[in-house]
């Protein structure tokens, strides 16, 4: 694999382990298909991640725990899984 800029990893791998640290609302949505994910990471890669609509934050994104992750950002960060080598939840 060629070496990738440190800030370009960055927002992959957060990317990644927002995937990968995924999970449902339960009882709210009947298909369990709507994956959220806790935000503890750099506001400018959850924010640049918002824009390219991987994730979504909300209309008041400092005052939300969480994020949604969009189908896009499913697919990517299965994509980033697959670039990395990282198997996902059976």
């Amino acid at each position: 694999m060629d070496k990738i800029i440190a800030e370009k990893a960055q927002n992959e791998l957060t990317m990644i382990l927002l995937y990968l640290s995924r999970f449902t609302e339960g009882s709210r949505f009947s298909d369990g298909k709507d994956f959220y994910a806790w935000k503890g990471y750099d506001f400018d890669i959850l924010n640049s991640l918002d824009d390219k609509d991987y994730i979504r934050q909300g209309e008041r994104p400092s005052r939300r725990k969480s994020v949604y992750l969009t189908e896009t950002g499913i697919d990517y960060a299965k994509e980033l899984l697959e670039k990395y080598g990282i198997k996902d939840w059976d």
